[in-house]
């Protein structure tokens, strides 16, 4: 549905801090499901851990943040502003996500107030659930 170009023009996020690679499927506002392919050459595994690479979990958080915020930023009023993470509860780590992994993310927009709002989130790796947690964030110009 949605390319790492087309990522791009939605949420300001760049290499190496872009945590999606494309968007399989997106109800604007309500919903959205990326994918991101793990590699053994992100940044982080230089020193998370050298000898058993584990992605760390705020990262994977922030993968749940960025999805949600594709979703909110492509109403067509939250064009060009920028979604703020401002919180996470109830997160629960299942899952190592480890190099070679390919992670399905799922947020779901549960709570929209003005500009503050909450997602529920969770990630899977081959149908196993992996991260799940409630997010919360705000939009800024």
């Amino acid at each position: 549905m949605l390319n790492i170009e087309e990522i791009k023009k939605i949420i300001p996020h760049r290499y190496p801090f872009l945590l999606i690679d494309n968007v399989v499927d997106m109800e604007i506002g309500k919903s959205c499901h990326a994918v991101k392919c793990i590699t053994a050459t992100e940044p982080w595994f230089q020193g998370h851990f050298p000898e058993y690479n584990v992605m760390p979990g705020v990262l994977l958080i922030e993968a749940m943040a960025q999805a949600g915020a594709v979703s909110i930023l492509s109403i067509e009023e939250n064009k060009g502003k920028i979604a703020f993470f401002s919180g996470i509860k109830n997160a629960k780590f299942r899952k190592e996500v480890r190099p070679g992994d390919k992670i399905d993310i799922f947020v779901n927009i549960i709570k929209m107030r003005k500009q503050f709002g909450v997602g529920e989130g969770k990630i899977y790796s081959d149908g196993e659930l992996c991260v799940e947690g409630e997010i919360s964030f705000f939009l800024g110009e």
